[in-house]
């Protein structure tokens, strides 16, 4: 029976959808905050713990990066075919599947003996994320009555980003007082309240879509992904010419190139090619891949530049970038009125070109440095520029396209954003000069600066694709709302 859409859990007529403020909406908004919050720690958490990781584990900088980038290849991979799943399954079905997986990959993560279990009980946690990823939002979205919807989503962006502020904290805490394997168990718990509350929350799926999975392009896609991240990552320590590499590349240039010809003949691809005819949107994606590739990758740097050269604890690291996420939350509201008056183009171009100066900022922090001149300045105009950029990036990816094509857009803006910070993230060895160091130490001290302008840079490219390519949108008219920061998925990574 469901309850009622008014006056909390008195029944309600068939059919009916919950209110946010009945007990059902209570539990959703709660099943949902905690899958995100699991999302985000599986996808950031480790940023802390890669010092630790590498040093109890023996492992060389390459491996210590497939610890990394192992969840992000396969949940940027199989992202939109879970959504699939999640169209005929149900959603809460598939997240209750994917919260699964993460629990048991995140016990074997704890356990891994050597770093090679290690990445891959990481890459299961990634098909874990991949299903908990497009089925959280979807099932909070598609539960509520249609009038709750924006408030309930307002609610948990809110409160997830809470858990993304102090997150990190928390983990290098673990890593401090305990062990790099704890950071690991912290999602533990969380799953188990997502269990527990998803109880109350039903399966309200009025219809369920034929199951159409494109198997081909999901492989094609991990192949491309993998064989390119692969590359980029023993390219430093194996050399750019060695065979391995080459043929890693060649797997991952030969599988993303055939991709495009499958999914033009597919009566059902995994990603619809004619939405790329559409300017804006293949600009939008590309500052996409650009903008938030070069957010993940720089949060990587910074933590690793205040552990192993400015002398931060772990606990200390992982709280250096909280300023960043504050002065968001405080922005990001204040931006949908903006957008509304002058369109999109601006507030992002403006908006992208902070975070660049932030990185330009925090690219001169070296050991001796106090916080508040070498970190906090470019945390703030980091956070700014931020809350400039998201909501209207993510209005005008939307404005791009037909309404009958939002679901779709979204997806795939989604997807950039994870193929864009797997890449970037997967760079930062060779921006380092890493080559065949097994540590990071001495490349940071010589080239981290380098490489924090290289990510300057490109967020400026971003910039200027915006400002050259996006129009104010369809709508420009209609008031945006404040975009939550993509919270491992339906906005802007802010770690």
């Amino acid at each position: 029976m469901t309850r009622d859409t008014t006056t909390g859990d008195a029944p309600a007529g068939p059919g009916a959808l919950p209110a946010l403020r009945s007990g059902t909406g209570v539990a959703l908004v709660a099943a949902t905050v905690l899958a995100s919050m699991v999302g985000f720690l599986d996808a950031y958490m480790v940023n802390v713990a890669v010092p630790a990781i590498g040093t109890g584990l023996r492992a060389g900088v390459s491996q210590v990066q497939w610890v990394l980038t192992g969840y992000l290849v396969t949940v940027a991979s199989l992202l939109l075919l879970a959504g699939a799943l999640a169209d005929h399954f149900g959603r809460r079905r598939i997240l209750v599947v994917g919260l699964g997986i993460m629990f048991v990959a995140s016990l074997c993560c704890a356990a891994a003996p050597n770093v090679e279990l290690l990445i891959a009980a990481r890459a299961v946690q990634g098909v874990g994320g991949a299903l908990v990823v497009p089925s959280s939002l979807a099932l909070l979205n598609g539960t509520l009555r249609p009038t709750d919807r924006a408030k309930g989503i307002g609610v948990w962006a809110g409160i997830s980003t809470l858990g993304t502020t102090l997150g990190p904290y928390a983990g290098g805490w673990l890593v401090d007082h305990g062990s790099w394997r704890h950071i690991f168990l912290l999602n533990v718990p969380l799953i188990a309240a997502a269990y527990w509350v998803l109880r109350r929350v039903p399966e309200v799926d009025r219809t369920r879509r034929p199951l159409s999975l494109d198997l081909a392009g999901g492989l094609l896609t991990v192949l491309g992904l993998g064989g390119i991240v692969y590359a980029l990552t023993a390219g430093p320590e194996s050399g750019w010419a060695s065979t391995p590499v080459l043929a890693s590349v060649a797997i991952g240039l030969v599988s993303l190139v055939a991709l495009v010809p499958l999914e033009q003949r597919r009566a059902a691809p995994m990603v619809r090619t004619a939405l790329f005819r559409i300017r804006q949107f293949v600009a939008i994606n590309a500052t996409t891949v650009l903008f938030y590739g070069a957010i993940s990758a720089a949060a990587y740097l910074v933590v690793l530049q205040c552990q192993l050269q400015l002398g931060y604890s772990a606990t200390a690291a992982g709280a250096a970038l909280v300023p960043e996420s504050v002065v968001f939350l405080i922005v990001s509201p204040l931006v949908g009125g903006l957008v509304a008056r002058v369109g999109t183009r601006w507030p992002m171009t403006v908006g992208i070109l902070l975070v660049a100066g932030g990185f330009v900022w925090l690219s001169t922090a070296r050991p001796g440095d106090g916080y508040l001149t070498a970190i906090l300045p470019g945390a703030i105009l980091w956070g700014l520029g931020l809350g400039l950029a998201v909501a209207p990036l993510t209005a005008a990816v939307l404005a791009a396209v037909d309404d009958s094509d939002l679901g779709e857009a979204s997806a795939i803006n989604d997807a950039a954003s994870r193929v864009g910070g797997v890449i970037l993230v997967a760079l930062v060895p060779a921006l380092l000069g890493a080559g065949g160091s097994h540590d990071l130490v001495q490349p940071l001290a010589g080239n981290y600066r380098t490489a924090m302008l290289v990510l300057a840079g490109l967020t400026i490219v971003s910039a200027v694709v915006t400002s050259v390519f996006v129009t104010s949108g369809r709508r420009p008219s209609a008031p945006v709302p404040a975009a939550p920061p993509r919270v491992h998925g339906c906005a802007a990574p802010t770690r």
